[in-house]
């Protein structure tokens, strides 16, 4: 064996004997570099695709030329500038000190012109506000009084305002109940926490999925899965927590597409997602299915519920075609829903809630050494507005079942109105199947968001929408009493749009379509970042 090793070590040393020994040194060195250039490849083409990835490294070339870089930042600056519509001339009347002398009570009237000068949004918006009528009357008005009272509580002082951590808990468990926490098959452990809304509850379940999975599998570079239409509060966790992330394009449905969800799914696989709704569209992802696929590769099921969960199971009980979209499910473990939406609490109210306590519990840190004492925290705030906690309380307890399910009679009423006068309108059709109160539609004819820009121009404030180009309606009670003026002006719209195409002065219609078209999406990316940058 001594005898074979000698000989393989003299051929190999006569082999090499005929190269320099620089190029032996550099040999290797090139090949690893090489070998990682063609894995980083193959990563980015596995991510994005072969046309993405050649496009990405095309543009990466392009912008590496003198002069190209400058060109592109001049010219976001003035697609910057466009986007802000004037923006910055109003921040130049901005206070940037304290008065010299307190304005007292005159403070009051100060908020009062501020306010005043808002957009008039009673009934003109999409989402955005979802009590119906005045804000200073009614249900409102029951809000405002119950978060004054407790404006000046925090939930972190357990021991001292001890009426705030009963009514976090109410909140809770009612939700849980809306969302079969009383069946059998939802295992009878359901817990959660109150948090400051949507995006919130969602970072904190894809916190704890983590977590939790680091434990019982032991990974250590997690990756989730996630629909194309799934809230974009997702990327952000990913990019919070540093979780690889898989965004696959929806079905011909516009919902999840299961198969290809599976085809992603790999031993670092934290965690899928469903909504239901999904916000661009208003359809229901197939949660009974993908919780099928979570059970099989023993991964987490987080079902995004930020719209429906006040809506859906009152839906249901009205008799609407509504899938299984809770814990009744197997394989859910966990779901936000927001009670500043149809739950109709104050802004800044949403619970995310866990299958059980073993899960929930990854979602708390805890801090053993700091030389302030021993901490623990629920959520990511420490301190918590208990003004708000009680607002939400207050407004569960004031609608209650029958109030819920009256709204929800109304809003699905109106929400088929709009839909069916939608579908009326030559040029324009709607987009899915809506289960909910969204309603989405886009146009093979016109330009979409043209058409949007001129509803702007009356007064309205839908959302544009992507892949497809659209623009949605998010129905509340704000829209009881408007559907026939809404349908006018957005028949009005598309036939001025088809008699007259071409953006029109001061619409967002131009930025839109070219963001859509641009096949460098990292400059889109850029052009956001440069806006936010320059709004706060």
């Amino acid at each position: 064996m001594e005898d074979r090793m000698l000989r393989l070590r003299a051929a190999a040393n006569a082999a090499l004997s005929r190269y320099e020994p620089l190029a032996l040194v550099v040999a290797p060195l090139l090949t690893l570099l090489l070998a990682r250039s063609l894995h980083a490849l193959f990563l980015s083409v596995r991510e994005k695709g072969i046309k993405a990835a050649v496009l990405g490294l095309l543009f990466a070339c392009v912008k590496s030329i003198p002069g190209v870089s400058w060109y592109i930042e001049s010219e976001k600056k003035k697609v910057v500038e466009k986007l802000q519509s004037g923006s910055k001339s109003k921040r130049d009347s901005w206070r940037t000190e304290l008065p010299n002398i307190g304005l007292g009570k005159a403070t009051i009237q100060e908020l009062e012109d501020a306010r005043n000068k808002d957009i008039a949004w009673q009934g003109k918006c999409s989402g955005t506000v979802y009590i119906g009528g005045s804000d200073s009357e009614n249900h409102f008005a029951l809000i405002n009084e119950a978060h004054a009272m407790f404006s000046h509580t925090n939930p972190l002082h357990q021991d001292v305002f001890q009426s705030v951590a009963r009514y976090e808990a109410e909140v809770v468990a009612m939700t849980a109940a809306l969302l079969s926490s009383r069946e059998p098959a939802s295992g009878g452990q359901i817990c959660g926490n109150m948090t400051s809304g949507g995006t919130e509850s969602i970072l904190l379940a894809v916190k704890t999925s983590r977590d939790y999975m680091r434990t019982k599998k032991g990974i250590t570079k997690p990756e989730m899965i996630i629909p194309g239409s799934a809230h974009s509060a997702y990327d952000k966790a990913a990019q919070y927590f540093n979780i690889k992330l898989w965004r696959v394009p929806v079905n011909k449905d516009y919902v999840a597409d299961v198969q290809r969800i599976r085809r992603c799914i790999n031993g670092n696989t934290i965690l899928i997602v469903g909504s239901a709704p999904g916000f661009p569209h208003g359809v229901i992802d197939p949660i009974e299915e993908l919780g099928d696929l979570a059970s099989r590769y023993g991964v987490c099921l987080h079902v995004d519920l930020c719209l429906g969960g006040f809506v859906l199971p009152f839906a249901r009980k009205l008799g609407y075609p509504i899938p299984p979209f809770d814990f009744s499910v197997k394989g859910v473990t966990s779901i936000s829903t927001d009670v500043h939406k149809y739950g109709l609490g104050p802004k800044g109210t949403s619970v995310v809630l866990y299958r059980n306590r073993e899960i929930r519990k990854h979602q708390f840190v805890a801090v053993t050494e700091w030389s302030g004492g021993l901490y623990v925290s629920p959520t990511m705030a420490g301190s918590r507005p208990g003004g708000l906690i009680a607002g939400a309380w207050a407004a569960m307890m004031s609608l209650g079942l029958n109030g819920y399910l009256e709204n929800t009679r109304q809003m699905m009423e109106v929400s088929k109105k709009i839909q069916k006068g939608i579908e009326e309108i030559p040029g324009l059709f709607i987009i899915g199947q809506p289960h909910m109160t969204v309603v989405a539609f886009g146009s093979n004819d016109i330009d979409i968001f043209e058409v949007n820009d001129m509803m702007t121009s009356k007064g309205w404030h839908l959302n544009a929408l992507q892949k497809p180009n659209s623009i949605h309606i998010c129905v509340t009670l704000q829209h009881l009493h408007v559907v026939g003026d809404f349908l006018r002006d957005l028949r009005e719209s598309v036939k001025m749009v088809k008699e007259n195409p071409g953006p029109i002065s001061g619409g967002l219609a131009p930025l839109y379509g070219a963001a859509g078209k641009m096949p460098d999406r990292g400059i889109v990316q850029d052009l956001l970042v440069e806006f936010m940058d320059s709004s706060c």
